[in-house]
Formats: structure tokens, sequence, C-alpha cells
């Protein structure tokens, strides 16, 4: 087995005792990680103070430490895309993708202005808005996309002059613990710390007395755990959370012209998405045309190794997820609901599921009502538009939701009663470097991306001068 090594002041650090990382394709342990100590983690802390009193000094530096990064990234994407792929499970193409993109969120946050907004001067005063950094920022990520939602978290917090304690999960650390050491030769030593371990990090983390932000991408049920651990000291906080995307889709649109987009849509990353389209409300009209075609692409889908070229989907990341989308299809059988397609786990090891569609279910459900994160739609008719909306705000979550149509204008403005951070028409997953990403109800507080995001990591600070 290889080990992978925590970055703790620059420097490459073992732990004293180790975990196994799981490649999903096989079931099997294929590698190790530390498991950081407590004592571990206040030496990171330490050094991420440490490092903050010089690294908020020159912005001009840390605009072009954020270059270099991007540069690493792409110097080493095969190898880390590989990690990625054998920890993960997405096709290595995907991964290698994935390395690319972190790699442009740490050029284009380099581009972002950090402005002092003059908002009053006369002979008599003169009032500035600066925006500062808080200090060192704790950053906890997901196993589906465990870089770049690292490097959404990373290019912005850096940039704004904050170093960092990065903690990835524990299903997905090695590319992340990979990531740290290629870093660690671009960045002061301290300004990124990267540590490994189970659940019990991330609550240390959060309970931490030095950091000033807590940003978590993850479950509902975990971001509620951070948010009140957070709250003793007053811990700023961005919560990425859960999704239950609806997309709504009406009788003017042509079944076969759509099929795929939605297909990929629901199924991109095995459904391992947090915006993915998790329930798909389609107008009677078209509902068995769109279900046949979406049929026939589910059946032409290679679901494999990562590592193999033919397979367009990889396994469900790791056993709990994966027993929990066994859970809600078996719950689905009983509640009435046909498979269309898949309903049965494949053969063999792994934890591989075939791109599954449900018909015939009620709202009430689970597969209908949860987060399945993971290959298994339900595919709902409805009858007219208001109830189609109804009954796609009818939750809790509130991250992103899509319209499908001919006709553009009324498909913004169904968009816009979606109850949702982000509101599609013909396309779904979408997410621009240029606007905010968040989420509204209990799918998140704060945004990524853009300068929204970066502010998201600067606190306020008035400067007000009397002149005379």
């Amino acid at each position: 087995m290889t080990n992978f090594a925590m970055t703790i002041d620059g420097r490459p650090v073992a732990g004293e005792r180790t975990l196994g990382v799981i490649n999903p394709a096989t079931g099997a342990v294929f590698a190790s990680c530390p498991d950081c100590t407590p004592a571990q983690l206040d030496a990171a802390m330490d050094s991420a103070a440490r490092a903050f009193a010089t690294w908020r000094l020159d912005e001009n530096k840390r605009r072009q430490a954020l270059i270099d990064c991007a540069n690493a990234l792409k110097a080493h994407a095969q190898e880390l895309g590989q990690v990625l792929t054998q920890e993960q499970g997405k096709p290595l193409k995907n991964a290698i993708a994935e390395i690319k993109n972190a790699a442009f969120h740490f050029e284009h946050t380099a581009t972002l202005p950090i402005p002092v907004d003059v908002v009053q001067e006369d002979e008599h005063s003169r009032m500035e808005v600066h925006y500062k950094p808080f200090g060192v920022v704790g950053a906890i990520t997901p196993w589906n996309f465990p870089v770049v939602l690292a490097v959404w978290k990373l290019a912005p917090a850096l940039l704004a002059g904050n170093t960092v304690v990065l903690k990835p999960s524990p299903f997905t650390p090695l590319s992340s613990l990979m990531m740290g050491q290629l870093l660690a030769a671009v960045l002061p030593p301290g300004v990124l710390n990267v540590v490994s371990g189970g659940d019990a990090l991330g609550a240390w983390i959060t309970a931490h007395p030095v950091p000033r932000k807590i940003s978590f991408t993850g479950s509902v049920a975990t971001g509620k755990k951070i948010a009140a651990a957070a709250a003793p000291d007053l811990k700023r906080l961005t919560l990425e959370l859960g999704g239950n995307d609806p997309a709504i889709v009406l009788k003017d649109i042509d079944p076969r012209k759509l099929a795929k987009t939605l297909f990929w849509g629901a199924f991109s990353n095995t459904g391992q998405v947090c915006t993915a389209i998790k329930r798909l409300y389609v107008e009677e009209e078209i509902y068995r045309p769109l279900l046949d075609e979406l049929a026939a692409v589910a059946q032409s889908v290679k679901v494999g190794d990562g590592m193999d070229p033919a397979a367009r989907l990889g396994p469900i990341n790791n056993r709990p997820q994966f027993e929990r989308v066994i859970e809600l299809v078996e719950d689905a059988k009983a509640a009435g609901g046909r498979m269309v397609t898949g309903g049965q786990r494949l053969d063999g090891p792994g934890y591989f599921y075939p791109p599954t569609l449900v018909t015939d279910l009620p709202d009430e459900a689970r597969l209908v009502a949860e987060e399945q994160f993971g290959p298994a739609l339900p595919v709902l008719p409805f009858r007219n538009v208001d109830e189609a909306l109804q009954r796609a705000n009818a939750t809790h979550f509130g991250l992103g939701g899509s319209v499908w149509t001919n006709d553009l204008a009324r498909g913004a403005a169904l968009a816009g009663q979606l109850e949702c951070g982000t509101g599609w028409v013909n396309q779904h997953n979408n997410i621009s470097h240029l606007t905010p990403f968040g989420g509204s109800k209990w799918s998140g507080i704060g945004y990524e991306q853009g300068t929204w995001g970066l502010a998201a990591f600067t606190q306020y600070q008035v400067i007000n001068v009397l002149k005379s």
C-alpha cells in the first residue's frame, strides 16, 4: 500500500495511526492516510496562525501564489487524477478534468478585485469600507468532488489574506493530501495545512479556538452539527449543504432532443452531485415518450471501474452511501414504484449500482422526499404547471432547480418561482464562476464563487476620517 502524508507548517507529517482508504470499484483498501491527532491539529492551527501575520500583508504576492498553485495542479493533473479515480470512483477523464477545473478556479480567483469602497468623501470627511481577512479558516470538504470543491474554498480564502487548515473527507483524503504537498512547494509554510482523519477531526476543527471561519460542504445533518459547534465562540460560517433539485419539463419540448441532457443532469458523477436533478416532473402529454427516451439512454451507458476508458459512470463512492441508495430504491418498490431501468446492485465486487429510473411513486416516498445522492431518479407526471411548482417547492431543500421549455420567457418566469439558490432554464448543473452559488432553506448558509465567494472570506472594516 502507498502511504500519504499530511502537510503541517509546509512539511510532510505522518500520523501516529493510519486509516485505510477503499477503492470503491473493488471495495478493498488500496492505500492509507494519516489519522490526525489533537496535538497534530494544534500544530497545524498554530502554524496557520503564525503564517497569517505576514501572509495577509502583500496582496500582489498572494495573487501570484494562486497562479503558482494553478500551475502546480496542471503540471500534475494526470497523477492527481489517477489517485482521485482510485479513491472516488469517477472515470479517469472526469477526474483529470476536475483537477484542471480546480486549476482554473485558482487562476480566475487571482483576477478578482479586493476593493476599497469609498462611500463618502467631501471637505469634512472620508469614509471607506475595507475587506479584511478573518485569520485562520477551517475548510471541511466532501467526497464527491474532493479537489475542486476544496479549491472553491482555498482560492478565495487565500487571496483574501486568510490561512487555511483543510480537512478532506475520510473517504477521499488522498488527492487532497497530494495537493497539499504540491502546493507546499509554492506557498509559504503554514499558509495551507492539510490534515486527514475521521469524523472526529471535523468536530475538533469546528470547536478549535483558533479558526474564526468554518467553510463546510456536505450533508444537512452534519451542517447543523457544525453550526451548533461553531456557536459558542461565534465563528463565521459558510455551509454548502444538500439538495433535492427538481426539474420541470413542459410539454412543448421534444423528448428525443432532451433525453441525453436530462439524463446527465441527473446521473453525472453517478448522481453524486449536490445540484443533480433528483426529482423529474414531466407534463403528462410527453411523460411516456420522455421516459422511453431516458430508458434508452440509461441502458446504453456503461457502468464500470473509472480506470476503464469505456466506463461512463463509476461506482458509488462508499459503502454507507451505497447502502442508502439500495435502501431508498427498496423503499420505492415497497411504495409501489416501478423500476423502468436498474433497481438492483450489479454483481461482483465494488459499489456498483446501475442508473435507475423509477415511476408510479407518491410524493411521500422517500426516494422523492429525501436526497438520494446516487443513481436513482424518480420520474413523476404532472397535469398543470401550478401543481408542478407546488410539488417542486414542497421540500426543506432549496439548492437548485430547472425548467425545460421552448418558451424561454415563460421558462425564466417559472424558474423564478422555484424556491432555490439557482434556477436554470433548459440546463442543469451549470454552476458559473461568475455568479454566487448557494442555497435557500436547509441547503446552506452563505455563498461560494465569484466576488460573492471572495467576500465570504472577508469581514468589513470601516475607516472613517474626520478632515475638519
